[in-house]
């Protein structure tokens, strides 16, 4: 799946489930507010494992869920991941953005940056 496609069907799917009924009330900051609940939903996923790699080998051992209570719902954080993926792709939908060319022109500007950016981390 191509990101512009990914932000098609995340934008679609948003607004048949009722997410852009309020859209002249809802601003870009509940927007990226909302992105950033789902970092810290993932942040707090991961405090709950015992180490990220069991997290790694429960999500992907060909298990929906590892907690009974969640039933089908795919938990854990690679979904946190994903939900932060389809919020921007939605984010960017909502605005016209082609994620698809601002993520491309941004890795080739990162190419010519300096090692770590010049940070320390």
């Amino acid at each position: 799946m191509r990101i512009s496609d990914l932000v098609s069907l995340a934008y679609s799917q948003a607004q048949k489930s009722g997410f852009h009924d309020n859209d002249e009330k809802v601003t870009f900051g509940d927007r990226i507010a909302l992105i950033h609940s789902e970092a810290s939903e993932a942040l707090e996923e991961y405090r709950q494992t015992q180490s990220f790699a069991e997290l790694w080998e429960d999500q992907y051992s060909g298990n929906i869920c590892t907690r009974p209570e969640a039933g089908r719902k795919p938990v854990g954080v690679p979904s946190e991941l994903a939900d932060i993926v389809i919020r921007v792709a939605d984010l960017a939908g909502t605005h016209g953005i082609d994620l698809e060319k601002a993520i491309i022109d941004k890795l080739d500007y990162n190419k010519s940056r300096p090692y770590k950016h010049g940070k320390a981390f």
